[in-house]
């Protein structure tokens, strides 16, 4: 068996895709790649979904690391997910980034209209950390090293 050489990156499929592309970009990430529409025999057959057509989006932190692929389905149409979905749901339920600025960020995100889940909470005197509900219900974790 083959071993995992790198974590490339996280997929998310969302209805809005410029929205969503726009929130995680003021947030920080720069584009990669993209808008690239893609269909044929390879999505269909990856996806295992006849006739698709999709748009991707491709995101990164500044500096590397893994990636985040924002992919918004035109055929066949998207299925809603639950976008009030909370962490103890099964299934992929955040993203996390280490931001610099914690209390600046999430006072910025507020200001946009994206509100706290619960509150900002401190581990150890290490890591001061907040789950934010970004567009479309997706949860994103935003941590900073304090200690």
């Amino acid at each position: 068996m083959g071993a995992i050489k790198r974590f490339d990156h996280v997929g998310i499929t969302v209805a809005d895709l410029d929205t969503v592309t726009k929130f995680f970009l003021d947030l920080g990430l720069e584009k990669l790649g993209g808008p690239v529409q893609m269909e044929g025999e390879f999505l269909d057959t990856v996806c295992g979904i006849p006739e698709a057509r999709t748009t991707i989006v491709m995101l990164q932190a500044p500096g590397g690391g893994t990636g985040v692929e924002l992919s918004g389905f035109e055929r066949p149409d998207p299925e809603p997910g639950q976008p009030s979905a909370m962490a103890n749901e099964l299934g992929l339920r955040s993203v996390a980034f280490e931001v610099d600025d914690l209390p600046a960020l999430v006072e910025r995100l507020d200001e946009d209209g994206y509100e706290l889940i619960g509150g900002v909470g401190e581990y150890e005197h290490i890591w001061r950390m907040a789950y934010v509900r970004g567009p479309e219900g997706i949860i994103v974790a935003l941590a900073e090293r304090i200690g």
